[in-house]
């Protein structure tokens, strides 16, 4: 396939988990990881600033369901590839990728191929707006995210509307999901806790696995995509049938978040919306 000529650089502004925030060109865009009592990864803006993106789709004109290789080049503001970066979580790079209307949300993990390129062939289910967010440490200066919104060719459908939910229990994968939090006010360090039970039996699940090495792993967008917080849980080891988190919305508004687990060595992840004081 052709390969598009058009390098989009990106630089975005992070909310520690104590919700420092920097500049953004694009808006505010959130990070909060949480791991343990206390917080493992630091994000350290200024250095974040000296860190350049550049994604590269294989098509001008992605088409959904065909296969499209998206290219990530981590370098620095002068062009120089960044070369050595930490394993958070078992990987070296965290893809997310959204729709606009936040109805699809793929997790997914770009092959590293040195001097700073991740590599990624994936699908995209429809066309429209999409945006996609590299999650990464490079050695010695601090988890960052970068991001690039970029459209799939086609007739669009209609938007979904991000409305709040009516109640948070939801079952996905004949697992019934209970969310819970100890209060949802924005700029407050809240807890919030994914209680998993058999759907047809209403048995505690006990014996999640660890999935890319903790018992879940959470991300959250605002309704815009503009804010984006990655929370890691405060027990990793836990099995169920609680999972439980600590994270800070960075200001009021409505937020999607997805929570996602392993048992049986399937993955399953239980959307939610919920409206932040």
């Amino acid at each position: 396939m052709k390969k598009a000529a058009i390098f989009i650089l990106l630089s975005t502004a992070l909310v520690t988990a104590c919700g420092k925030s920097g500049s953004s060109m694009e808006g505010h865009s959130s990070h909060n990881e949480t791991a343990g009592v206390a917080h493992d990864h630091h994000t350290y803006a200024e250095k974040e600033g000296e860190i350049e993106a550049k994604f590269t789709l294989s098509s001008e004109n992605p088409r959904p369901n065909q296969d499209t290789t998206l290219t990530i080049q981590i370098q620095d503001k002068n062009g120089k590839p960044i070369e050595k970066f930490d394993t958070v979580h078992e990987k070296q790079l965290h893809l997310i990728v959204v729709s606009k209307d936040l109805s699809f949300f793929n997790h997914i993990h770009p092959e590293y191929k040195g001097n700073g390129q991740f590599t990624i062939t994936t699908t995209f289910p429809t066309a429209g707006e999409f945006k996609a967010i590299a999650d990464f440490t490079p050695t010695g200066m601090g988890t960052m995210n970068k991001s690039h919104w970029f459209t799939v060719q086609g007739n669009a459908t209609a938007s979904k509307a991000i409305d709040p939910d009516e109640t948070f229990t939801k079952v996905v994968d004949g697992k019934e999901v209970t969310l819970t939090f100890d209060q949802l006010t924005a700029n407050k360090e809240l807890n919030m806790n994914f209680n998993i039970k058999d759907a047809q039996t209403k048995q505690d699940v006990t014996d999640l696995q660890p999935f890319l090495g903790a018992v879940g792993h959470v991300v959250i967008l605002s309704q815009d995509a503009e804010n984006y917080l990655h929370v890691h849980p405060i027990d990793e080891k836990a099995k169920g049938p609680d999972a439980k988190f600590m994270t800070t919305f960075p200001h009021s508004g409505v937020y999607k978040i997805w929570g996602q687990f392993q048992q049986n060595g399937k993955v399953f992840t239980v959307p939610f919306v919920v409206k932040v004081r």
